[in-house]
């Protein structure tokens, strides 16, 4: 799996850090020899206590966390987390297959969801795609900023500014403003929001993009001259004021 894909490592260089949540110490025992053959460093967690604690000393880049678990669940887990301020990415795992269980894990915050049965190559698609979105590893690119009258968006760093005023963003709060950034003045679809930001069909199921835009609206437009322009019955679009 390594050979296929450039290595990621954090900025100092040093491994990347994945925690692995799951109360069948199998599968954790699975996904651990997986994540280390990518270079990564793993520590497991069986409960969702555990995993707050383990969060907590190990500060992970990113969390494989099972929904189902017998005294916190995922949903529980992250919200303590994000209550913290932390903000680091997560992709779900549940035995769950419904459209709503999908919402309900992406609204809560989470940055990803893969259903049981999964393969051990898809667990590791989805953590280098989330952690490359939250800007957690090293590169050697030239510096990309992307701007928007005073919004600024650097695409290297995930530093967000408006004016002087930096705005903290979640890893798909950023992927979302980056592709309405790089997309300046035209109308986006929520069916085209989906596939870009989440990569899932929702069946029509389109809440969570409202739910996102108005997160982004708090953060970028409150007490400003608006950014963010919803398009009735079309879409949405970021646009610099006439």
């Amino acid at each position: 799996m390594s050979n296929e894909h450039p290595e990621l490592r954090r900025p100092d260089g040093s491994p990347l850090r994945i925690l692995a949540v799951d109360d069948e110490p199998m599968l954790t025992d699975l996904l651990a020899m997986a994540l280390r053959m990518e270079g990564w460093e793993v520590k497991t967690a069986a409960s969702g206590l555990e995993a707050l604690q383990v969060a907590r000393e190990f500060e992970p880049d990113a969390l494989v966390l099972d929904v189902m678990m017998p005294d916190l669940d995922g949903m529980g887990v992250l919200r303590r987390l994000r209550e913290s301020g932390n903000l680091v990415p997560v992709v779900f795992l549940t035995a769950k297959d419904a459209v709503e269980d999908r919402i309900s894990g992406l609204t809560a915050g989470g940055d990803d969801y893969v259903t049981k049965p999964f393969s051990l190559e898809e667990v590791i698609a989805r953590l280098r795609a989330v952690i490359r979105r939250a800007g957690q590893v090293r590169t050697d690119d030239e510096q990309a900023i992307l701007r928007v009258a005073d919004l600024s968006l650097n695409e290297d760093s995930h530093e967000v500014f408006r004016g002087d005023d930096e705005i903290e963003l979640t890893a798909t709060e950023f992927e979302l403003l980056r592709y309405l950034m790089r997309n300046e003045r035209r109308v986006l679809s929520k069916a085209q929001i989906l596939d870009r930001v989440w990569s899932y069909d929702f069946g029509g199921k389109s809440s969570v993009v409202e739910l996102y835009i108005s997160y982004l609206r708090k953060k970028i437009d409150a007490g400003r001259t608006p950014l963010l322009h919803t398009v009735r019955g079309v879409g949405y679009m970021i646009k610099a004021p006439q």
